[in-house]
């Protein structure tokens, strides 16, 4: 496999073409951001924690029958994925309130949400992903009824896998997005699955595991990613 060139730069990660076009390199660097781009930060080992996390992640997901672009793991901050047509539409799932739900809604944080939330926004970080719905989605051609059914089935057949996992490891999943795309007319998960795109908390101390350590300056960032992937058996070294 011959990486290529680079065919787009986000905010945290880096995509390389290859020489089969079904397969991209994805690259995870150190860059942090936060409240869409407008804090940046580089932090050290960050690239190599969520390129394992997420491979390990994506091999539970696929051994419970979920499609996902991930391929193989190339080094210590890169990955082969699929190629994905990706969908503008990120899937999100709450099971105790945080984050945005609190604000929007006045809602405690911490409250329990049973049944779970489950919500749709548009990928777009000049409109900072406003809220959207599938009425929406399907007129303006983001997605059509039949992929948002199967994005929704999919996003919630995740919760159950990685609820348990997490909380296996004293770690409840308090919410997290999940971005889609079509792979030769399959609809696929993609994008990745780290601390930076979930919430977890410590279930004794409620101590916050994830990129809100980041976004609210509480520090010790990747310490906090370590010892997550460490719970759930992910290997660093």
């Amino acid at each position: 496999m011959e990486k290529r060139q680079e065919l787009y730069a986000g905010k945290a990660k880096s995509v390389f073409a290859t020489d089969d076009p079904d397969r991209v390199v994805l690259q995870f660097r150190d860059d942090t951001s936060a409240f869409d781009g407008e804090r940046m930060e580089s932090l050290a080992r960050k690239g190599m924690v969520n390129n394992r996390f997420n491979a390990f992640i994506m091999g539970k997901l696929e051994a419970a029958g979920i499609p996902t672009h991930f391929e193989q793991c190339l080094s210590d901050t890169e990955s082969l994925v699929k190629t994905l047509t990706m969908i503008p539409v990120e899937c999100v799932v709450r099971n105790i309130a945080a984050g945005g739900l609190v604000k929007r809604l006045g809602v405690e944080e911490g409250r329990e949400l049973s049944p779970p939330t489950f919500e749709l926004f548009l990928k777009n970080d000049a409109l900072h992903d406003p809220m959207i719905n599938e009425s929406l989605a399907e007129t303006f051609g983001w997605a059509t009824p039949q992929q948002l059914a199967e994005m929704k089935a999919l996003t919630f057949k995740v919760n159950a896998v990685l609820k348990q996992l997490f909380a296996d490891g004293g770690l409840p999943l308090v919410d997290y997005k999940l971005e889609f795309g079509l792979f030769k007319g399959r609809i696929v998960l993609g994008d990745e699955f780290s601390p930076d795109g979930c919430r977890l908390w410590d279930a004794k101390t409620r101590d916050k595991m994830d990129k809100d350590r980041f976004r609210q300056g509480l520090g010790g960032v990747i310490e906090a990613y370590e010892e997550v992937g460490r719970r759930i058996g992910v290997d660093f070294t």
